[in-house]
């Protein structure tokens, strides 16, 4: 198994997604321990927000390339996806630029858009500080995972699943819970793989 493992929380060790991401990639390798693993931090190494590039030597491109090869040959992609303002960290808009490319993970057709990158299982974990699931007052403003979803299901994944810690802001209480629910989640998803 090839796992790609991301991270974009910019609150270092003090970071939910960050805990959660590692657990989960922990678990994975538990299950399988020869899976070949890359891992990036797109906070302590950001990327430049995309921009068009003619030459296919400039470092940019080269970057570019590099993450959409690392990506295409994962079969589990593990991302830690902080709620921020709403919507995913400006770092990881960035790398979704990098993976989002057209000719390359998906296509226009004469039918509409056709993705080329399925058969990938994408993990994403999702840590918030106030409540937006679904079923919650303020589900309208949840940006983040609706957006990860169609993003990844553009590319032809939809074998996206959330591991969700909300509510981390609101108490130790609702963290405690939150974390404890979070866990029970990594849990099944690993089994479930299994």
């Amino acid at each position: 198994m090839k796992l790609l493992h991301i991270d974009s929380s910019a609150l270092g060790g003090y970071s939910v997604s960050r805990q959660l991401t590692a657990d989960i990639v922990a678990e994975l390798k538990r299950s399988t321990p020869d899976a070949n693993l890359h891992y990036h931090d797109l906070a302590a190494q950001p990327l430049p927000h995309w921009t068009p590039v003619a030459d296919a030597s400039d470092p940019a491109a080269v970057l570019g390339n590099q993450l959409l090869e690392e990506f295409l040959a994962a079969d589990v992609v593990v991302i830690g996806a902080p709620m921020y303002n709403f919507a995913i960290s400006s770092s990881l808009k960035a790398w979704l630029d990098r993976i989002l490319v057209a000719g390359k993970t998906f296509r226009y057709t004469a039918n509409g858009p056709e993705g080329l990158a399925g058969g990938k299982r994408v993990i994403v974990a999702s840590s918030r500080g106030g409540i937006y699931s679904k079923d919650s007052a303020a589900a309208a403003m949840d940006f983040q995972e609706p957006y990860l979803r169609a993003a990844f299901a553009f590319i032809g994944i939809d074998d996206v699943e959330f591991v969700r810690a909300e509510g981390m802001a609101i108490g130790d209480e609702q963290k405690a819970a939150a974390l404890k629910s979070a866990h029970g989640m990594i849990e099944t998803l690993v089994a479930k793989a299994a």
